[in-house]
């Protein structure tokens, strides 16, 4: 069986990754075949066009490779939810927008399995936490 040798962590817009920096450099990097991934790569996440999608390469000793799927960046899906485009450059002072409980609810139950939480209330926290370092109330 083939070891792994190198674990690459990227985001790339769903559907969408071409041979282009910043990707080709970074695969190409680790050894990895450009072409290859990128074909297997929108060909999986041609559902979530243009989202942001975290992926963990493994990368093995006979040059092949194992794409592990994430789920989006809390961040983006939380301005998503809020309807914006950045967060705050000063959270403490200036708020730029704001979710619902239940849409902070969805967003747990979204992460919960990249999250190191045990139950949704806690997931909940984890989201809330990101939302309050972006400058976005929950209500």
């Amino acid at each position: 069986m083939a070891e792994i040798i190198k674990k690459v962590k990227l985001v790339a817009p769903g559907g969408k990754a071409t041979p282009a920096p910043p990707l080709g450099p970074i695969l190409g990097g680790a050894g990895i075949n450009i072409g290859e991934f990128t074909t297997q790569f929108n060909e999986a996440t041609k559902d979530k066009m243009g989202e942001k999608v975290s992926v963990v390469i493994n990368v093995f000793d006979d040059r092949s490779f194992e794409i592990i799927y994430k789920t989006p960046p809390t961040t983006s899906l939380i301005l998503k939810a809020a309807g914006i485009k950045s967060g705050s450059g000063k959270n403490a002072v200036k708020k730029v927008g704001s979710i619902t409980k239940d849409q902070a609810r969805e967003i747990a139950e979204i992460k919960m399995p990249d999250l190191n939480a045990t139950d949704v209330e806690q997931a909940m926290k984890i989201v809330e936490g990101s939302c309050r370092s972006m400058g976005v109330e929950v209500k």
